[in-house]
């Protein structure tokens, strides 16, 4: 006689995400007890917070790389953020006409808001278009709007066009530090091209951010990006230097990553922050709260990696004499 089969034992599934109120798209370390326990003890508060160094005088970076998706607005938004967090006061200025750094940043940048499109266009002070960062005290940002998007073709039958931003900067620096409340850190988000807008990045900056995703693409367009840089030191901006590159969305599992993290550090040497930024979920979904990860999920890798880079920018400009590191 034949037996019937044992009954299938019953399996226990876990809760839809209707019914957790957690997006599947959460890493498998993010589902578990243990990494939810060590999160929530990541955002307790203890004591009080460390004050990184300021510079002796503004630092002015352009974050720039004419090849889209490689994690410029994010690294402008986070680092700026983190800064801000540790008692140096930024500016973010949005020159990119998809206004992504203004939606993280919960700036208002619909159309007919003052933005950086009427400082550019129209020769208006840039601090008519600033506003305070509610969630990051010491972060403010001028936002760009969709009417930026026709700014490089009404740039270029104006009067020293490639400088506009620069006069508007200078300007806004000035009253700022004769009202006590200087900037340390300008960080100008360009668009993913190298037209007019981001010449103006260029012209108004001492240094260049530039973010690279670990792939092989990233190193393609490298070249041209630096002999454009080259090219504005020669004939607009003799102060312009490539200071840092930031390696994104590092991704240790590939052997590729490592390899064009290699490349990239052989070639570039110093510049090249020691911290990785590492592909995370937490990054990408903060923007859709128009927060940084750093308000969003301050325990997050992303968030800790981004932390890190910042701290790295800002013990650069510390020198000897105040034992800190250089650039």
């Amino acid at each position: 006689m034949i037996e019937d089969p044992p009954a299938p034992t019953e399996m226990v599934y876990p809760l839809s995400p209707t019914d957790s109120g957690v997006s599947r798209e959460t890493t498998p370390e993010d589902e578990t007890p243990i990494a939810a326990a060590a999160a929530a003890a990541a955002r307790i508060p203890r004591g009080p917070t460390e004050m990184w160094p300021r510079p002796v005088s503004t630092r002015v970076l352009t974050v720039a790389n004419q090849k889209g998706g490689v994690g410029k607005t994010t690294s402008t938004v986070n680092i700026a953020a983190a800064l801000a967090l540790h008692g140096i006061r930024v500016l973010v200025i949005d020159l990119d006409p998809q206004g992504n750094a203004s939606t993280a940043l919960a700036v208002p940048h619909h159309a007919g808001e003052p933005s950086v499109y009427e400082v550019l266009v129209n020769g208006q002070p840039l601090v008519s278009a600033l506003h305070e960062v509610e969630a990051v005290p010491g972060l403010a940002c001028i936002p760009a709007t969709i009417d930026l998007a026709g700014a490089e073709i009404e740039l270029v039958s104006l009067v020293a066009r490639e400088s506009r931003l620069q006069r508007a900067l200078t300007v806004l620096l000035q009253e700022a530090e004769a009202a006590g409340q200087r900037f340390d850190f300008v960080l100008i988000d360009c668009p993913p091209s190298l037209g007019l807008l981001t010449i103006n990045a260029f012209v108004a900056a001492s240094e260049v951010l530039i973010p690279i995703q670990c792939e092989y693409y990233a190193l393609e367009g490298l070249g041209q990006l630096v002999r454009n840089v080259e090219l504005i030191q020669s004939h607009l901006n003799p102060d312009l230097a490539v200071s840092t590159i930031l390696l994104t969305m590092y991704d240790g599992r590939t052997r590729l990553a490592a390899q064009v993290a290699d490349e990239v550090r052989e070639h570039f040497g110093s510049v090249v922050l020691a911290t990785a930024i590492p592909r995370s979920v937490r990054v990408s979904e903060a923007p859709s709260y128009s927060q940084t990860v750093l308000t969003y999920d301050p325990g997050s890798s992303g968030a800790l990696s981004y932390l890190e880079a910042a701290r790295e920018m800002a013990h650069r400009v510390v020198s000897p004499a105040e034992g800190g590191a250089t650039a």
